[in-house]
């Protein structure tokens, strides 16, 4: 039986599994307006994925040929994935930030190696050791190429525009943008009575921005050919402080299960991010690449028990707390060092 749960007024989420990872699943989100269904996030581009969608669609009293839209948080595969299966059932739209929808497209037209060779001068820059960089450099002689699945998310051809109320007929939803896990994340404010009449302003569907148990990833997505320093961690953290105002009744995130005591939430993950860069800078007493940098943080496990992949994506971590650092004026680049060493000032 697929997991769904009525919560009332409309709204609906159904749990779409994510292959081989230990999320679970993603919380897909359906809600009825006057023109018809609207999916919030569509889940993992997989074939028990789609079956999980479709029977729980069913179970909510609908089809995927009945989706009138999509509406996608942020860009993340287990978010966007299904998009082009559900477009292609129902030529419904598919709505996203502006931001977010510019790293879609920049994907579909990298030419192929362009962004492996990125990577190896990014990861090289960050001070990563040989033995990381040796099976990337292997892929490049050996003419591999990351490939793109044949049935990739689709094209977004409606635009999410902060702070406007979306054109979904018989709702009030907002959309709130709020970067920091991925440039264009947005939130989706509910602006209606709490069906349980909870105290508080309406319901959110928060995505993977505010999670009831877990912090999200904020890392560094860029632009190869964009050489503005961006703040991923600041943006979060500006992001964090917005949706706390909000006083919303109840948050429906993408993963985990919905919750109330948003503001507190909010307040316990500003409270770890100042914790977090405190010890960073406690760190930076010696200076250190980013690279070490990231070796020396507390993960959820031992370093050396980190996967290779995810190794990349924890330093990704480090350098958005290191940039965070810089531009508070508590860290600096060591003048000469290379691969470029930080220390605390």
């Amino acid at each position: 039986m697929p997991h769904v749960i009525d919560h009332r007024g409309g709204v609906w989420s159904i749990a779409v599994p994510i292959p081989d990872n230990p999320l679970g699943h993603t919380l897909v989100h359906l809600l009825e307006t006057d023109r018809g269904p609207v999916l919030i996030d569509t889940g993992w581009d997989d074939p028990d994925s789609w079956d999980a969608l479709a029977a729980g669609l069913a179970a909510c009293g609908t089809t995927a040929t009945d989706l009138h839209g999509v509406l996608v948080t942020h860009h993340h595969p287990d978010h966007h994935g299904l998009s082009a299966r559900v477009r292609e059932a129902s030529g419904a739209w598919i709505a996203m930030h502006a931001a977010d929808a510019a790293v879609v497209r920049r994907t579909r037209e990298a030419e192929p190696g362009s962004w492996l060779a990125y990577l190896i001068d990014k990861l090289a820059a960050a001070g990563a050791p040989e033995e990381h960089l040796a099976p990337l450099y292997a892929a490049r002689s050996k003419g591999r190429t990351r490939a793109l699945p044949e049935n990739r998310p689709a094209l977004p051809d409606r635009e999410i525009v902060p702070g406007e109320l979306l054109d979904l007929a018989g709702r009030r939803l907002r959309a709130v943008w709020t970067p920091g896990h991925t440039p264009g994340h947005v939130c989706l404010h509910l602006e209606e009575a709490h069906p349980a009449a909870h105290p508080g302003n309406g319901r959110l569907f928060s995505g993977d921005h505010l999670l009831p148990g877990i912090t999200p990833h904020v890392g560094l997505y860029e632009d190869p050919d964009d050489a503005t320093v961006t703040d991923p961690l600041g943006d979060y953290l500006d992001s964090l402080e917005r949706i706390g105002r909000l006083g919303a009744a109840e948050v429906l995130p993408a993963h985990q299960h919905a919750f109330t005591g948003a503001a507190e939430r909010v307040a316990e993950l500003l409270t770890h991010h100042e914790e977090r860069l405190g010890g960073l800078r406690a760190l930076l007493a010696t200076p250190r690449t980013p690279w070490q940098l990231a070796e020396a943080m507390e993960w959820n496990r031992p370093w050396e028990r980190i996967p290779y992949a995810s190794r990349t994506i924890a330093l990704s971590e480090a350098e958005a707390h290191l940039r965070r650092l810089v531009k508070r004026g508590l860290a600096e680049p060591v003048p000469g060092s290379d691969p470029v060493a930080y220390v605390a000032v």
